[in-house]
């Protein structure tokens, strides 16, 4: 029997795919638990609806990353974070992915998440820094941070 999978089945098969199964697996097993469902024609034609809906969504979302992606690489967009240092430009303490993040929001009304700013380890010093963030599975980004002295 040809079927659907509609939830991912460990060993048989992926969410989306179709595959030929043994008629008492299918109906007993996989139909019963709501894991797949038979391939007939209206859901094959239902899950091709679906295939071009989520390329759509797809392509909207890397659309939208590459637009984030070219406004914060512009020369304009640079993160000015204060922090209290010492005299050899090393801070009192770090500048996290957090912070970074607050600073674009309040600077330049962007929100990111702070799980998509790829920062190896904090900020620890004056000057400028190019922070990665991944904005989509194809595309990354450079962030230009400046730290500076706050002045005492």
């Amino acid at each position: 029997m040809k079927v659907i999978f509609t939830k991912d089945v460990r060993g048989k098969g992926k969410r989306g795919e179709i595959k030929n199964v043994p008629d008492g697996y299918a109906q007993n097993f996989l139909i019963k638990r709501g894991l797949a469902k038979e391939a007939n024609q209206s859901a094959m034609s239902q899950l091709s609806a679906e295939r071009k809906a989520e390329e759509r969504r797809e392509a909207e979302a890397l659309a939208e990353a590459n637009k984030l992606k070219t406004h914060l690489e512009d020369d304009k967009t640079v993160v000015e974070i204060l922090a209290k240092a010492g005299d050899d430009g090393r801070l009192f303490g770090s500048i996290p992915s957090k912070q970074i993040v607050q600073a674009l929001d309040k600077q330049f009304n962007l929100k990111l998440d702070k799980h998509k700013v790829e920062l190896p380890e904090p900020i620890r010093s004056l000057g400028y820094t190019n922070v990665p963030v991944k904005l989509h599975a194809d595309v990354t980004a450079k962030i230009r941070v400046h730290v500076a002295q706050k002045q005492k």
